[in-house]
């Protein structure tokens, strides 16, 4: 494996991204929180750029920092979240063996996959890769039953949190 220009890009944007993932789980602001998995999207959006996916690239920054992000930030607001001492937890002894287990299994799994990923040879893409046109018909052929699952998942998922206000207001 040798080292490129684009693969050491492609390592900065990865660690960036793990980096802000892990700022979402350990701020205790649900708001911060909120902001590091925003940037988190877009780093994943720079990577889908730098992997020649343009298409994913626009839908993730576009879908997902903007869209479910605003709606993230509403029920942040909504549910008044944004108070530090709502989310403040006592201390649990389990959280230190869910560290070290956590921390165990990232380990075992690196062992296992750092030395694939050293023997990996990247395949050519072809030029549609990637494309809006190749993308939007392999959704609408091959998946569209899952693209159908994720639409209806997604509505109750809208429904759920509009009747999660309604109750929360009365």
């Amino acid at each position: 494996m040798t080292i490129t220009p684009e693969l050491i890009v492609f390592g900065m944007l990865a660690g960036m991204a793990a980096l802000s993932a892990v700022g979402v789980v350990a701020f205790k602001n649900a708001v911060r929180s909120a902001l590091c998995l925003v940037f988190t999207f877009f780093i994943l959006g720079f990577l889908y750029f730098a992997l020649n996916a343009e298409m994913l690239g626009i839908t993730q920054i576009v879908v997902y920092t903007g869209a479910i992000m605003v709606l993230f930030l509403f029920v942040i607001m909504l549910l008044n979240l944004g108070a530090s001492h709502v989310l403040e937890e006592k201390s649990d002894p389990k959280k230190a063996v869910g560290i070290a287990f956590g921390v165990s299994l990232a380990a075992l799994l690196a062992s296992q996959v750092v030395p694939l990923l050293l023997k990996f040879k990247a395949p050519i893409p072809t030029k549609e890769f990637g494309s809006p046109q190749v993308i939007g018909k392999v959704l609408f052929t091959d998946y569209v039953l899952p693209f159908e699952a994720v639409s209806v998942l997604l509505l109750l998922g809208v429904v759920g949190s509009v009747l999660l206000a309604k109750r929360r207001m009365s």
